[in-house]
């Protein structure tokens, strides 16, 4: 049970960019509309609260009036107390004399056992005010303690918030169905504003959509979309340009994989179908098995180097780090090369030292005899071949090799280390190689953290091979 709840939740979709920024709309619409209503019902009852405090001073000054009138005269008569406060409706008045007997006053509005429960006030605000229900009734009252004519009054005067408090029902009510209606014509709004705001979107996405496989050349306008959108759109617009470039390589290389395999499938097919013809000599069975066996072999290779590729490719390839001494290694190549160049009578030549670095033996041997056989065999008849090294700028190694001959155009020299890539397609038949010896030679540099460079120019193509001071000693 556990694991599928697990499961669940980590295959639960996140919230869409609409629901994502209405939650938060809404939310903050809500807490807006929330605190305005609040801060506004405050307000109007501090309003009301103010108005009662004025109302209830002018009654407790009327009465001290009142008192100090009916000092003078002798005696308090309830005639000029109940003269003491007129025109104002709901206002209710007790004066208690010092031992607690009530003088004057409607017992109604505060019982007699209450009156020790009140602690005279200071000064009547809006701050410093009480409030007691009686009967369903409700006050705001004051309670003041005065002396007059040497004689404690306790003075409580109060005013019945019945209306008060049935406008802020009504206003209450009023204000929120006034709050909600906002809010819901607010999200709304919201909604609409973010359906409109994600219309480019929409667009692009639509835009997106009709790219497919055969039409990898379309590219999306950065000019269309606002401008928050344009990284996206130029990210996809290279993404795209590396996907339509290595489609393109694909079709390319799958077009010249099945090439380079139907050759000798070709001849292997044709050789064994005419010597099946009619009965042959033993000796010309051996030669037909040698020479299937040539193609077998060719093809064994072919195989064995895309599947090298492969491996380099997925890095797959961890050269085995060792002290070399670039110079020693390239003289044992010219050892092994020395009968092929006899042939053609070229010289091969060393020129040069650089400081020994760090690399796999046998991976770095098989580059530079991929740059030394392609050399030679471009190499016109007599000539040489030149392997310099130097130490570069940044303290790494430099290894170049030159050859004279044909040059290499230009347009063709940024596809040289493709795979099956040759410069003139007749040679394709008749190459000893299968095109991907100089891709090998730049999978190795890379797996060694270096560079590989050809230039050709004046009679002279160069192959330079870099090692960075990362690989160095």
């Amino acid at each position: 049970m556990t694991t599928m709840t697990k499961s669940s939740l980590v295959g639960r979709r996140p919230l869409s960019l609409n629901n994502r920024v209405m939650l938060f709309v809404a939310i903050a619409i809500t807490l807006s509309l929330l605190m305005i209503g609040y801060l506004v019902q405050s307000a109007i009852e501090r309003h009301f609260r103010e108005q009662d405090a004025d109302e209830l001073a002018v009654i407790t000054h009327a009465v001290e009036v009142a008192l100090e009138k009916a000092s003078i005269e002798g005696a308090v008569k309830k005639e000029v107390l109940a003269e003491a406060v007129t025109g104002h409706h709901g206002v209710y008045f007790q004066i208690w004399d010092e031992s607690q007997q009530l003088i004057y006053g409607p017992t109604d509005i505060l019982p007699t056992t209450h009156i020790n429960a009140y602690e005279p006030l200071d000064t009547i605000d809006a701050n410093h005010l009480y409030r007691w229900s009686v009967k369903d009734k409700t006050f705001h009252a004051s309670v003041m303690q005065s002396e007059i004519g040497g004689r404690q009054y306790r003075i409580v005067a109060a005013i019945d918030m019945e209306f008060h408090l049935l406008f802020l029902e009504s206003f209450h009510r009023t204000l929120w169905v006034i709050m909600s209606l906002a809010g819901v014509f607010t999200l709304l709004a919201a909604w609409f504003g973010v359906h409109q705001g994600h219309s480019p979107i929409r667009k692009l996405r639509d835009s997106i959509g009709d790219i497919q496989v055969d039409r990898l050349d379309r590219r999306l306008d950065t000019s269309t979309v606002p401008s928050e959108l344009v990284t996206l759109v130029d990210s996809f617009n290279h993404m795209i340009s590396r996907l339509e470039e290595s489609f393109v390589k694909l079709s390319h290389f799958s077009a010249d994989i099945a090439h380079e395999l139907r050759t000798p499938l070709t001849n292997i097919i044709t050789q064994t179908q005419v010597v099946m013809g009619k009965s042959r000599s033993p000796e010309e069975y051996r030669e037909l098995h040698y020479s299937n066996l040539e193609e077998l072999e060719r093809l064994a290779k072919m195989v064995n180097d895309m599947l090298w590729l492969a491996q380099s490719e997925h890095g797959l390839l961890k050269p085995i780090r060792e002290t070399l001494d670039l110079a020693d290694e390239v003289k044992e190549l010219f050892d092994f090369f020395e009968a092929l160049a006899d042939e053609k009578h070229i010289q091969l030549v060393l020129e040069g030292q650089a400081p020994s670095i760090q690399g796999d033996r046998a991976l770095l041997r098989r580059a530079i005899s991929n740059l030394l056989s392609n050399a030679i065999r471009y190499t016109p008849d007599g000539e040489k071949v030149l392997v310099k090294l130097t130490e570069s700028k940044e303290g790494g190694t430099l290894l170049s090799v030159q050859n004279s001959g044909p040059i290499i155009p230009p347009e063709h020299l940024s596809k040289i280390f493709d795979r099956f890539y040759r410069v003139d397609p007749s040679r394709k038949r008749h190459s000893d190689g299968a095109g991907l010896g100089l891709a090998i030679v730049k999978s190795i540099v890379e797996a060694h953290e270096g560079t590989i460079e050809v230039s050709s120019v004046h009679g002279v193509t160069s192959f330079t091979m870099g090692l960075s001071p990362s690989a160095s000693d």
